[in-house]
């Protein structure tokens, strides 16, 4: 039990294959030598990926936030067009904004499950909106079919980052095919990573054809450049590492589950921790495991970080400050009116889910956090 006690527990850790299954999976590479360029493993998971998500058409990529940039660059939005979306986010998804030239416009979110409020954005919309942005955060489902609505009125796209999304479906309809386009991340961290690696999921195949160009500098043969692009492909170890982790997936979640079983098992009726709401109608991936620090907790959530820390257990502020308050924007959105979103993000933290974490490491985890 000391030993326990003294071990420390990291916010996640990276899901990975046996070393034998990896090791077999990119043997045929030393033979090939091809090891980035849309080879064998890039194209055998990217038709993986398509059938697992349930999409008519996906484009895999280097990372998650080049996935979102080329997303946004795909439609050709005029400079200085403006994208409706969220702060309560990663960083990634406002820098794929502004790195296109294009200004995020900040609307509220909903302290029931973290998600862009669909009510609030129609009074957001300009002359100059072209985009609504919102983020599936923590997987929990945005109001997809209200933000479709408001889309289909005003003539606007729809791009989801779904990065914290895989492999969930609402309604039975896989998460990917809501809007125009989604695009997911596969980094380290994640429920399914390819070390890092992230995707595009559309509608068309004409869109697919744009992504390919724009991921693989416009090249469509040893000499034709069709368009003006960039370098985001994926390389062979990295869809190697998919393609094994694809056969783990439900080990992934099913351990992910256990740990969150317990967790809310053990809030339920802690004073001044609450869990967001989420939607009944949608699966779960249990990717991460936020709790919301209410002013009625006996310590602030800072203080419960701090204590978190003490005992060699990392939690994350996920996401504090939000976006919009990072000093990259030198408070340029100060004044813009996110008081939910401000409230959560002062009293968030997510706390350690992945599926090794012990039965007793997470009850160790909630001991602390439920004062015992």
């Amino acid at each position: 039990m000391e030993e326990n006690v003294n071990k420390t527990i990291l916010i996640t850790q990276s899901s990975m294959p046996p070393y034998e299954e990896y090791i077999e999976m990119i043997k045929p590479l030393w033979e090939s030598h091809w090891l980035t360029n849309m080879g064998n493993l890039h194209k055998e998971l990217e038709e993986s990926l398509k059938k697992y998500l349930d999409v008519p058409e996906l484009s895999l990529m280097v990372n998650g936030h080049t996935s979102l940039e080329l997303a946004l660059q795909m439609f050709d939005f005029p400079e200085g067009s403006e994208v409706i979306t969220s702060p309560f986010t990663f960083i990634s998804t406002t820098h794929a904004i502004v790195r296109n030239r294009l200004k995020p416009v900040f609307c509220d979110i909903k302290a029931s499950d973290g998600t862009i409020d669909e009510d609030k954005i129609e009074n957001l919309i300009s002359d100059k909106t072209v985009a609504i942005l919102p983020i599936h955060v923590y997987g929990n489902i945005c109001n997809v079919e209200k933000i479709q609505q408001i889309a289909d009125k005003y003539d606007l796209k729809v791009i989801y980052d779904a990065a914290h999304a895989f492999g969930i479906k609402c309604n039975g309809i896989g998460v990917g095919n809501f809007g125009d386009a989604s695009i997911f991340s596969f980094h380290a961290t994640k429920v399914f990573n390819t070390i890092e690696g992230g995707a595009v999921a559309i509608k068309e195949r004409r869109l697919y054809e744009k992504l390919y160009n724009l991921k693989n500098f416009g090249i469509r043969g040893e000499e034709l450049i069709v368009g003006v692009g960039c370098n985001a492909k994926m390389n062979e170890f990295a869809a190697a590492m998919g393609i094994c982790n694809m056969r783990h997936m439900d080990e992934a979640i099913s351990g992910r589950q256990q740990v969150d079983e317990i967790y809310r098992s053990r809030f339920e009726n802690t004073k001044g921790i609450r869990l967001f709401d989420r939607r009944e109608d949608a699966d779960k991936n249990f990717a991460y495991f936020p709790i919301v620090v209410e002013d009625d907790y006996p310590i602030s959530r800072n203080e419960l970080y701090d204590k978190l820390k003490e005992n060699k257990i990392f939690s994350r502020k996920y996401f504090y400050p939000l976006t919009a308050d990072q000093a990259c924007f030198r408070n340029k959105y100060k004044d813009v009116s996110l008081e939910v979103a401000r409230y959560v993000s002062d009293r968030i933290l997510t706390i350690p889910i992945y599926e090794k974490l012990s039965e007793e490491d997470a009850n160790r985890i909630a001991d602390i956090i439920c004062g015992k």
